[in-house]
């Protein structure tokens, strides 16, 4: 198991970094229906651990960040909190509910990150199998 590493101090930039990444962290964890616990095992570390670092009261060893991007299927971006594209954004407002994403909320995400031609097209599919339920 890796030893919790609390910080001596951290300047307000710090612990605001580390809370901002810890809330990415459980948020993530969160979306994929994953206990502190079943995460914490999978890092190699106590569900404490895991619960300072989701707090920001413990910095997150840089070595653990490929794991974790694996783990919860982010890039390394996405867990840092840069490129936040829209869509991303509006998912991340949407998973602050308690609860895993829908399958709907995830395709929609999905299609979200589509070229635009492709996104006209399932967006036209749409249409017309709302337009045939209707009748």
């Amino acid at each position: 198991m890796a030893a919790l590493v609390l910080p001596t101090t951290m300047n307000t930039q710090d612990e605001r970094f580390f809370k901002e990444l810890g809330a990415r962290i459980a948020l993530a964890r969160k979306d994929h229906g994953m206990t502190q616990q079943q995460l914490a095992e999978q890092l190699g570390v106590a569900q404490q651990t895991l619960a300072h670092y989701e707090v920001g009261r413990a910095r997150l060893p840089v070595s653990m960040l490929p794991v974790l991007t694996r783990l919860l299927t982010l890039s390394l971006d996405e867990l840092m909190g840069q490129n936040l594209q829209p869509a991303k954004a509006a998912s991340a407002r949407r998973r602050s509910k308690r609860g895993p994403v829908s399958r709907l909320h995830q395709q929609i995400d999905a299609v979200q990150q589509l070229p635009k031609t492709k996104q006209q097209f399932v967006s036209q599919m749409l249409e017309t199998v709302l337009a045939q339920t209707s009748h």
